[in-house]
């Protein structure tokens, strides 16, 4: 879930998780000066009028894609940043892109993986100029499913930035841009596809701060369109052709979760009950979350507990004879189309490279299996720490003036044994916990008893003054 807080500071929250958000001049320089390490080996499909789809003002683009119909049903063409072809191995560029991780995105600025001179010039995939890629490209079915995939590296041209806004727009008056008007044709056979496998696919809306005129905040729900769902589908895509190839052959780096257990999926049901929702015992998760909406409140907060099923995830080695299956994706599934923000998609790639054409694996890449995985594991604690962090900033700070008022809930959870409730405030959409122990799948009015910035602490208790 993006959280847009623009009119907040975070930087403390940076400074307190030691999040580094600046580079020395020396890496700057060096990702200024960086050229394409594969220039000779690229297949030239400048002529494929790929697009970028991405939030408003977004600069680093790792994707681009181009759909069209065939004979036999589809042809997607799916470009990727090649980031590996800016960073030298050895190269202190890498041993910063190891140190870091992935990106890490405060709501007021990210902490990036890369300086920009690479991650929003050379090697983002910017319209209207030549870009060195990894180009997938899928054949399908007419039910959207694989047939044939294929990965090289290529040289492209994206013929639009397009966001998701204006897409969906298009998407509305019946104007999509050529590339990508069979998207939502393809989206959907992917999601019905999805649910063939079991898959839980989370849609969380973004959230976003407003400042009121009194000098307030207010905490909004972003809405979701449907193309965001879509466009993710090709990307899921990629991720899952990437992990057959890896385990077919042995060799490459697995993003993995183990599935949730029954008490989970139990607790899981039990909040989507209270939240209004009809979830009988019978009904797949995967197949009930698809059909929630997530453009308002109880949405996101349903999108949100249903995170909970999707914990334990890590990276693997399969050449190790570690491939787990992605349980939330329902098969084998690589980190492979993010490599602007994240590190493990650039290693990633270069093992569905060599895999692909028959070549040997490059002994940078095998030699620094362990590191990335480990750089992966710890970033990622981090990531989520910051994430919950500036999570707890905002409804703290969005909540403070409110201190000692009442506010309805819906009690999601209880534990009468400790005297604490699990609550959801449809206005503002905020998740929280309470002292008591009101009864639940009840809506009831509880007090806000603590809204403490400095310490980024929330709470209510039941039953209300």
């Amino acid at each position: 879930m993006k959280l847009y807080a623009a009119p907040l500071n975070f930087r403390g929250i940076a400074e307190e998780f030691e999040v580094p958000t600046d580079f020395s001049p020396e890496l700057h320089t060096s990702a200024a000066a960086a050229r394409d390490r594969f220039a000779g080996e690229r297949a030239d499909v400048r002529d494929i009028p790929l697009v970028t789809i991405d939030p408003v003002g977004s600069q680093d683009l790792d994707q681009a894609v181009h759909i069209e119909r065939t004979a036999v049903g589809y042809r997607v063409h799916y470009a990727i940043a090649d980031v590996a072809a800016f960073i030298e191995p050895g190269s202190e560029l890498e041993a910063e892109s190891l140190r870091r991780g992935q990106t890490i995105y405060l709501p007021d600025e990210p902490a990036r993986l890369h300086p920009e001179e690479l991650s929003e010039g050379s090697a983002s995939l910017l319209p209207d100029v030549d870009r060195p890629a990894v180009l997938w490209t899928f054949e399908l079915d007419p039910a959207g499913e694989v047939v044939d995939f294929h990965v090289e590296r290529a040289l492209v041209r994206s013929h639009a930035r397009l966001n998701y806004d204006g897409v969906h727009a298009d998407y509305l008056a019946g104007t999509m841009h050529p590339s990508i008007e069979l998207l939502p044709e393809v989206g959907q056979l992917r999601e019905v596809s999805a649910l063939r496998r079991h898959a839980i696919n989370l849609r969380l809306p973004s959230q976003r701060v407003r400042a009121l005129d009194d000098g307030t905040f207010e905490l909004i729900v972003e809405p979701r369109h449907e193309v965001m769902d879509w466009n993710s589908e090709i990307s899921l895509l990629t991720g899952m052709c990437a992990g057959i190839l890896m385990v077919e052959h042995g060799a490459g780096l697995l993003r993995t979760l183990r599935p949730a257990d029954e008490e989970a999926e139990d607790t899981f049901r039990a909040e989507a009950r209270a939240l209004g929702y009809e979830l009988p015992q019978d009904q797949e998760i995967g197949e009930f979350l698809q059909l929630v909406d997530a453009t308002g409140p109880r949405g996101m907060a349903v999108m949100r507990e249903a995170q909970k099923l999707l914990r334990g995830s890590g990276y693997a080695d399969v050449g190790k004879g570690d491939a787990e299956v992605h349980a939330g994706i329902g098969g084998h599934y690589a980190h492979v189309t993010a490599p602007l923000r994240r590190l493990v998609d650039r290693f990633a790639t270069e093992y569905c490279l060599a895999l692909c054409a028959g070549t040997e694996i490059p002994e940078w890449v095998s030699a620094r299996s362990d590191e990335v995985i480990e750089a992966m594991q710890r970033t990622s604690q981090l990531a989520s720490s910051v994430n919950r962090a500036c999570l707890d900033l905002t409804e703290a700070t969005v909540l403070a003036p409110w201190l000692g008022h009442n506010f309805d809930a819906v009690i999601l959870m209880t534990d009468e044994e400790r005297s604490q409730a699990r609550i959801f405030l449809p206005e503002p959409p905020v998740l929280a916990s309470a002292l008591g122990h009101p009864a639940e799948g009840t809506t009831t009015k509880v007090s806000l008893i603590r809204a403490d910035v400095a310490t980024r602490d929330v709470a209510f208790a039941w039953p209300a003054d």
